[in-house]
């Protein structure tokens, strides 16, 4: 319970059910490129309210061996859609399953959220491969 006696019930991450994502191989390892994808329509369902949150979802990264193939994204950009997450959560679950499927040297995931009560929000998070 929080200060507004509200039982906010977030999807628990072994049920969200999220659409894996696929990979193929990059086939110029050592050169390095920036890849840049919007997502102008994410959807997922807030755990407090129960109502639809809408985004723009922006993924920039450096390929490491692998590149997320985009089909495979979209499905898994759109299995969010009955998802109750928040938002600073939808950023980290995004940057933790892109780090998982394709490894890359770095990614930069940002989540500008539609106006909601006034406030806009926008959370980014960053991966930056180790050096060996």
């Amino acid at each position: 319970m929080n200060q507004q006696c509200l039982d906010i019930q977030s999807t628990p991450r072994a049920e969200m059910q999220l659409y894996p994502l696929d990979t193929f191989a990059y086939e110029f390892p050592g050169s390095e490129i920036k890849i840049n994808f919007e997502v102008t329509e994410f959807t997922a369902i807030c755990p407090f309210s129960d109502f639809p949150d809408f985004a723009t979802i922006r993924i920039e990264y450096v390929p490491n061996t692998r590149c997320v193939e985009l089909k495979s994204l979209k499905l898994y950009i759109n299995s969010f859609r009955d998802v109750k997450i928040f938002h600073e959560h939808v950023i980290n679950v995004v940057l933790e399953d892109f780090v998982a499927a394709c490894d890359p040297l770095s990614v930069e995931i940002a989540g500008d959220f539609h106006v909601r009560g006034n406030i806009k929000t926008i959370v980014k998070a960053v991966y930056q491969k180790p050096r060996a």
